[in-house]
């Protein structure tokens, strides 16, 4: 059996349960296709923090206790390593074994360059970086800021119009190999909870990362586009709800959403881990979401895998378009929109038709996005088999 080492954040996304599964996906489908699967995130001092978001050490830390958590909930806490700093403290496999299991490792799939220790990458087979923020990732290349996509045999990314005409996102001399977000079908099965008209998503308002500049444009985070359609729920009946991260700061925006029918909910309190986030989209009768400026704007292709969550829970999936509807067929099940007009219409088609676009939303994820070929394919192109 070979091994595959997964690297990226998850303790450093303590009560972040979709975050949790962003990671998962990759990890559980490996080890279907047949891998030993060993998952190591880093994690650095600075970051480890209480309750309250005080530093605290890393043995005393949030985000340890959360790794934990999630690396049980499936089965993998003899699998994984949490390694606070250059290697000062590991948490789960011994160091010294932790680098055996490197050097015998036939892949190393580095979600967003996470793992940056030489010690390993350095005796890895093969290397596969895998950007789930397109973009981001090739404009900060441009300026020199991302410096984890160095020393990768192969680079994947989630932007799937990346290199073509349409899309205006540089390459950077780097050959960009399109993936789509995987889901491990088993993990989701289909749902007849929830009530047809209400429709939910999961987002934080602003995000990590500042705006980007380009030809003369600033793209920035979801808040941009989110107040396009801010008015929606005023002019429909259906229920509209967001577990949102959202900054005490944007109060005003907070407000401006409560004032149009929004319902907002506190994430951490609803979704803090993956079975809570698990049960938030089963108890859900469709998504709608817009998505972050950068990707609308450069028609990057982006497609978020909290939709692939909806989709293969049977839940119909009403999301603004990035330039998806090129690659995937929308419609029926998966629904585009670049307009108010058009997402209004949307909702009132997936109420008015609900079971048969719950029953094509479920097809679409079998078809798009099973891990089994979405993550077969990927080690194909590396010439990897488990």
């Amino acid at each position: 059996m070979k091994i595959a080492l997964v690297s990226g954040a998850l303790a450093n996304k303590p009560y972040n349960g979709g975050a949790a599964w962003t990671r998962l996906n990759y990890i559980l489908g490996l080890r279907k296709l047949g891998f030993d699967v060993y998952f190591v995130e880093q994690i650095q001092p600075k970051v480890c923090v209480d309750e309250v978001g005080r530093e605290v050490a890393f043995q005393d830390s949030v985000n340890l206790s959360y790794f934990n958590k999630v690396m049980a909930q499936f089965d993998l806490s003899d699998r994984s390593t949490l390694i606070c700093g250059e290697g000062e403290q590991v948490h789960g496999s011994d160091y010294r074994r932790l680098i055996e299991i490197a050097g015998d490792s036939a892949l190393l799939l580095n979600i967003s360059g996470h793992l940056d220790l030489d010690r390993f990458k350095n005796c890895m087979a093969v290397k596969a970086y895998l950007d789930l923020d397109p973009g981001y990732t090739q404009f900060w290349e441009t300026t020199g800021q991302c410096a984890g996509l160095a020393g990768h045999d192969y680079y994947f990314t989630v932007g799937e119009n990346i290199g073509s005409e349409e899309c205006s996102i540089p390459v950077n001399g780097i050959h960009w190999r399109p993936t789509r977000q995987p889901v491990v079908l088993e993990q989701w099965q289909v749902s007849t909870e929830g009530d047809a008209g209400l429709f939910t998503t999961v987002a934080s308002w602003r995000g990590p990362f500042g705006p980007i500049e380009s030809s003369g444009k600033t793209l920035g985070a979801k808040v941009r586009q989110f107040r396009k359609y801010v008015s929606l729920p005023s002019n429909l009946s259906e229920r509209f709800e967001v577990a949102l991260d959202i900054d005490p700061a944007d109060e005003r925006d907070r407000d401006l959403l409560r004032r149009n029918s929004w319902n907002i909910v506190d994430p951490r309190a609803t979704v803090p881990d993956p079975l809570t986030f698990r049960q938030y989209v089963r108890t859900s009768g469709a998504e709608f979401s817009v998505a972050q400026q950068l990707y609308v704007e450069t028609s990057s292709g982006w497609f978020s895998d909290r939709s692939v969550r909806y989709l293969a829970s049977g839940k119909p999936v009403l999301v603004e378009d990035t330039g998806f509807s090129r690659n995937y067929p929308t419609g029926e099940g998966l629904l585009a929109f670049s307009s108010l007009d058009q997402a209004i219409a949307g909702v009132k088609d997936i109420t008015r038709s609900y079971s048969r676009h719950a029953e094509v939303a479920r097809t679409i994820a079998e078809t798009y996005f099973d891990s089994d070929r979405v993550l077969g394919g990927l080690v194909d192109q590396m010439g990897i088999c488990s």
